[in-house]
């Protein structure tokens, strides 16, 4: 048997490594043993999604501390793998996507001369500093990647842009094998609607059959004058379509938390909730009438859930979504966000124009095709 370690530190991460976790420990038992290993970079929101899919780490580095900054995390990522991969010893380590943790973790297995398997590789804004730092973390992490997985066809031919010759095979993305699994299961549950309905209501005054625009919102490149925007946005908005919720679960980052508040605490429209476990977002997410965002993970799943998606960054490693027409740039800038959200309130043709094509970022099978490659490779 071959040992395969998944780190990851993100709430985002955990939604699109577990069902490759829990796929290999269901069915690819008789290849590999299975350890994973989280950084705790978003201590409060992995829990979360841990919890949902039942897994428990074998390894926890909670590298968290107040007050730290991209120095602390990367170093204590880096330290901290030291230790780990002395212990489990993995045959290839696995990682996500292009966060703190996943540089940190791919450098320590580099050190360590152990294979890394990059999941969504290949992405690319081609700005070193938008997203800042994750597109400098994934172009360097394809440097290391012995084993590359990128979803879509434009993040293979980025890889192969960039120098990168072998191992790479276009498998789709696992946050739509999660979204799928985890969509049915609320489809198929009445009672665990039901339930979700009641404590939107008892716990923040929410009617979620009540239109509502969901809001997401948190990149470091818009902090300060683009998150004052964004907030004025929403507040013209709230009183423009007063027969509308806003609901927008803010972001623990004080960045965020400072002008949210500030803007837009007062508002009798704008609903400003805590940050969600993954199940209870999902169903606003399917519960609303469209949303805004600066997600990259959002921009994926909500075409599959047939949402218009009106995204708040000037450029998206996300562009097979923009060119078919689900997704819409608008920046952090007032005056783009209050007349779109505006027209898609206003005009259904307009609103059905994002709707219709096929979700070009996978149908599901995601982990099943990444762990079939790793078992052929890795027992060559």
């Amino acid at each position: 048997m071959k040992k395969l370690l998944f780190v990851f530190g993100t709430r985002p991460e955990a939604i699109k490594m577990l069902p490759i976790v829990k796929k290999a420990i269901e069915d690819y038992s008789a290849f590999f043993k299975v350890e994973v290993c989280v950084t705790g970079q978003h201590k409060e929101m992995l829990k979360q999604v841990l919890d949902l899919f039942q897994i428990v780490p074998n390894y926890d580095l909670k590298i968290m501390q107040p007050n730290q900054d991209l120095f602390d995390v990367s170093s204590r990522i880096l330290l901290g793998m030291r230790d780990v991969l002395e212990v489990s010893k993995p045959d290839c380590v696995l990682v996500h996507g292009d966060t703190t943790t996943t540089l940190a973790a791919s450098l320590a297995a580099y050190y360590k001369q152990i294979p890394v398997a990059h999941v969504e590789a290949g992405l690319r804004t081609f700005d070193k500093y938008s997203p800042w730092p994750e597109e400098m973390n994934r172009t360097l992490v394809s440097k290391i990647a012995e084993y590359h997985f990128p979803p879509t066809q434009m993040a293979y031919d980025n890889l192969i842009k960039e120098g990168i010759q072998k191992n790479i095979e276009i498998v789709g993305n696992s946050v739509i094998d999660t979204l799928l699994y985890v969509s049915n299961m609320l489809d198929s549950d009445e009672s665990e609607n039901n339930k979700l309905k009641a404590e939107f209501s008892s716990k923040y005054n929410i009617d979620v059959d009540k239109s509502f625009i969901l809001i997401t919102a948190h990149r470091r490149e818009s902090f300060g004058a683009g998150f004052e925007d964004i907030c004025s946005a929403i507040a013209t908005l709230a009183d423009k379509y007063k027969s509308f919720n806003f609901i927008y679960p803010v972001h623990l980052n004080p960045n965020v938390q400072k002008p949210v508040f500030e803007w837009l605490k007062s508002l009798e429209n704008v609903k400003l909730i805590n940050p969600l476990d993954y199940l209870p977002f999902l169903f606003l997410m399917k519960k609303s009438f469209a949303i805004l965002t600066d997600s990259g993970g959002v921009q994926e799943e909500a075409p599959s859930l047939l949402k218009p998606v009106l995204v708040m960054r000037t450029i998206t490693e996300r562009p097979e979504a923009l060119e078919l027409g689900l997704i819409k740039l608008v920046g952090a800038n007032k005056e783009k966000i209050v007349d779109n959200v505006s027209k898609l309130i206003e005009s259904p043709t307009f609103y059905n124009s994002f709707i219709g094509a096929a979700n070009p970022y996978g149908d599901g099978s995601t982990s099943d095709k990444i762990l079939k490659i790793l078992a052929k490779n890795l027992f060559k």
